[in-house]
């Protein structure tokens, strides 16, 4: 019996670590002195995927063929996948590999049956800006934590911003996108919104006012394209094809790769929706979605205490609704030690040790992996590209001992697919039409604005009366002033006759004969003749 068949032999004890009973992802064969041993190989339970990864390692060493062959195993399997696929490197796990000798001499290192195959894919974009379906999320979905993080608030705007969603849906005001958020911020601000959160601490002008320059400042990054309706429907990642295989969902993020904070916050609202909606099922015999977070470490930098509460508890938790999660990232020490905690299965590949700050990571990783015959800091340093060193839950939970590994080569295409094949893809897919086009409904910014301007309408109407009223009152005084410095008018000629002394003293003979005929003669009564 040779050293590499006897169970006893240390080769022989690592890959007795690996033999499971049930159904297993293959990643490779063993690594020992110095030389590969097909017949000793290294796997991963199935049901041992909800238990959450890592995969790391310096640029360059393989990484994303990592997670291209373990997500082509899940899906052969029936398990639903999700990539990220920031470099746009990614699609070509939709259509079959290419043969080639590098491909069928690693394929005989390993005693892999390599066959050429594509897997069934959808293809996402973020709001639609790239190529893919877009996704898009309303304000209110995301919520005021992740949005704190990517608008990179500190603890007392974050708290301010929780007020501001609260007050949003207590008086239903819908937060639908980047305008509905600010024209709410505006108003509690306002002369006329002041008062609507006095009862709760109220809102500063200066916290609003760094707010609403933030989300200024989120917009210019394209932003705005993310939120909105449709919002995405994330059960959509969890089906499966025709022929039973899983989904295997790709978002496109070339065209964001340049906001990664943006990206990676939004990726977590993907996690924190799933977490929300899904049912508790404890422990399955496969996973429903297995989540690869590639960059993993931009999805950390800067994050704010509750930001990594939020995420160490969403991957706590959605281990029992059968989802897993691997981060994809350089080193090991770019995770939290928290969130780390909870990551069962590990594929580091080399690391660099050009300058002592690459030397104390590369002390750092060694200590996080159980006790190993092999010296780790010397082989993880000497690891080739698609080689790493690799240790799993076993199907009892355990920790597998540690194996360096020549991985697999991925059975579909190392490398993008063609542009004109990717947007074919995208556009015959049935969620196309569902979600192609954006609607604005109305919500919380239609909804101040129309209170607003009826308050002015309103408003211009008073002061248009009470303008009237003050005019009519004006214009009443000044025709009393006019009317009591007018000339009076000349008297009649009966008002002159009355007055005159002629008048009075016929009236004081009017009792005599010749009085009364002439008064008479004056009111046209003449004396009748006889």
């Amino acid at each position: 019996m040779s050293e590499s068949t006897d169970p006893a032999s240390p080769a022989g004890q690592i890959a007795a670590g690996y033999a499971f009973a049930g159904p297993a992802l293959d990643l490779g064969a063993l690594l020992w002195d110095g030389a590969c041993r097909p017949d000793l190989q290294i796997r991963i339970p199935l049901s041992m995927l909800n238990r959450h990864g890592l995969v790391a390692g310096a640029t360059g060493t393989g990484k994303t063929k990592t997670l291209q062959l373990v997500a082509e195993q899940l899906s052969a399997n029936g398990v639903p996948v999700f990539l990220a696929d920031i470099k746009g490197d990614v699609s070509g796990i939709s259509v079959p590999g290419v043969a080639n000798e590098k491909v069928t001499g690693r394929a005989a290192d390993v005693a892999q049956e390599w066959e050429a195959t594509g897997f069934p894919c959808e293809f996402y974009a973020l709001g639609g800006i790239g190529t893919g379906i877009p996704v898009r999320a309303t304000v209110t979905g995301f919520g005021p934590v992740l949005m704190s993080k990517v608008l990179q608030l500190n603890q007392t705007q974050e708290q301010s911003l929780g007020l501001i969603f609260h007050y949003a849906d207590s008086k239903g005001l819908e937060l639908i996108d980047l305008k509905d958020l600010r024209a709410v911020v505006a108003f509690l601000v306002s002369d006329q919104g002041k008062a609507e959160l006095k009862g709760i601490g109220g809102l500063s002008t200066v916290t609003a006012g760094v707010i609403l320059r933030a989300l200024t400042a989120f917009e210019q990054q394209g932003a705005g394209e993310f939120f909105g309706e449709p919002e995405f429907d994330t059960s959509e990642f969890l089906r499966t094809s025709a022929d039973g295989r899983g989904l295997v969902s790709v978002l496109e993020l070339p065209a964001v790769q340049d906001k990664p904070q943006l990206f990676s916050t939004f990726l977590m609202w993907l996690l924190a929706d799933l977490y929300a909606d899904l049912p508790e099922v404890g422990d399955v015999e496969q996973p429903k979605l297995v989540f690869f977070f590639d960059e993993a470490h931009l999805l950390f930098n800067g994050a704010s205490k509750a930001f990594l509460e939020s995420i160490t508890q969403t991957v706590r938790l959605i281990r029992s609704k059968a989802i897993g999660i691997f981060f994809v990232t350089q080193t090991p020490k770019d995770v939290p030690a928290d969130v780390l905690a909870q990551l069962g299965n590990r594929v580091q590949h080399a690391l660099r040790a050009f300058t002592p700050d690459d030397a104390k990571a590369l002390k750092a990783t060694v200590k996080t992996f159980p006790n190993s015959p092999y010296d780790l800091e010397e082989l993880l340093t000497g690891l080739g590209t698609g080689e790493a060193v690799v240790t799993v839950l076993s199907e009892n939970g355990a920790p597998t001992p540690v194996a360096a590994t020549r991985l697999r080569a991925p059975q579909s295409r190392m490398g993008p697919v063609e542009p004109a094949a990717l947007e074919q893809a995208v556009k015959s897919s049935p969620l196309y039409l569902r979600y192609a086009e954006a609607v604005d409904r109305e919500s919380a910014y239609e909804k101040i604005s129309a209170e607003q301007a009826a308050a002015e309408a309103q408003a211009e109407a008073a002061a248009a009366a009470a303008a009237a009223e003050k005019q009519a009152k004006e214009q009443a005084k000044e025709e009393q002033k006019t009317a009591r410095g007018a000339p009076k008018p000349d008297p009649s000629l009966a008002e002159q006759m009355v007055g005159s002394g002629l008048f009075r003293s016929l009236a004081r003979s009017v009792g005599t004969q010749l009085g009364r005929e002439i008064s008479r003669s004056l009111f046209g009564t003449a004396k009748r003749r006889r």
